[in-house]
Parts: C-alpha cells; structure tokens; sequence
C-alpha cells in the first residue's frame, strides 16, 4: 500500500496537483483500491487555486495518515508560501519520513526553502529557472521534463507533473503498471500540441 500526499495552498496550481492525482488514483484503481491518495492544506478552509478552484483538503498539517510520497505543486502561491513558517516546517519534516519528495514547477522553490532540494539537481517552470537557480545551493536543469536526485524528483510546470508522476508509479509499481495507467487517463501527448496545424 502506497499513501500519497498532496500538499494545497493558496494560490497553488490546479493541473500541478489534479494531474498528479489523476495519476496516483487511477493507479491505485487499477490496483484495487490498495493505495491511499490524499490532499493536505494548513487549515481545513476552502483553499483557492491560482486560477480560481476552490478546494477542500481531505487532512490538515496536523491529522493526516503517514505518507510515503509527498507532492508539492508550484503557482503564483509559492512566491507567498515560501515565507510561510508553518507550511515549510512541515515539508521539512513530512521530507525526513517519506520514501519519494517530489514537486511540480515552482514547487520546487518551496523544496529549497524547506531543505530537500538544496545540493539537489531539479526541474522547475522555465520561467523560473533564473530566478530558483540564483537563490544558490541548487542546480536547476533546463532540458528534462522531469529530475531525479536521490528520492527527489522535481517537474518542469503545469502538465509535466502527469510525466513525472507515471515515472514514479512506474518506480513504486513497475513499468507496466504505468503504462496500464497512461493508457487508461489516455495521456498520449504525441504529437503533443497540433491547434496550430490547419485542419485539411
């Protein structure tokens, strides 16, 4: 059994979080339900996603179950949160008790806060490669969707978290459960973007 837990916030994300739940979830489905995904916040208010989601988490800091992944996703919220106390106290110490610390765009910016991408190589949102790089202490890797250092896996934004995610059901899982996920949430980005090719 695999418990997965999905930090929220204010201003987090939405697919930086939903595509890695869809993931995890569809996995756990396929696996007959063994695995538990859940979503966490400070409070247990409402939360309000960058682009407007209201959200309820399932637990708060202080109640949720023992995690063995732990998710955190970017958005404008991170530029808040990384001076959030509470919030990066718990990362730190949630990051000390889990098998895999992962994070998707600017999530990783609230990994370095909270020490477990310091002297790690990460993904992060192009947009903030610059800026995550020079806070020292990190080497922000430009040309992969995805990263893995040790137990810390970090994603480039938004949608890249889906990849991110399937590599790591496919570690915890093996191969070919991933591959029966990706068929089923039929993520099949190739070629991945065609709205500007004409239709004929």
């Amino acid at each position: 059994m695999t418990t997965y837990g999905i930090l929220i916030f204010e201003g987090a994300e939405e697919l930086d979080f939903v595509g890695p739940w869809e993931v995890f979830t569809a996995s756990s489905m396929l696996r007959e339900q063994v695995d538990t995904v859940v979503l966490i916040a400070e409070h247990s208010n409402p939360v309000r996603c960058n682009k407007g989601m209201r959200v309820l988490s399932d637990h708060t800091f202080s109640d949720h179950p023992q995690l063995d992944v732990l998710l955190v996703p970017g958005g404008n919220g991170t530029r808040v949160q990384v001076h959030n106390s509470a919030l990066i106290q718990w990362i730190s110490k949630e990051s000390s008790r889990v098998a895999w610390v992962t994070s998707v765009c600017t999530g990783a910016l609230l990994l370095h806060e909270a020490g477990p991408a310091r002297g790690r190589r990460v993904a992060t949102h192009y947009a903030f490669e610059e800026s995550l790089q020079s806070r020292g202490d990190i080497t922000v890797v430009k040309d992969a969707r995805y990263v893995v250092d040790g137990n810390v896996v970090t994603s480039q934004g938004v949608s890249a978290g889906i990849d991110m995610s399937l590599w790591l059901i496919g570690r915890i899982h093996g191969r070919e459960h991933a591959r029966a996920v990706r068929r089923y949430i039929q993520y099949e980005p190739a070629p991945p973007y065609m709205a500007d090719v004409p239709l004929s």
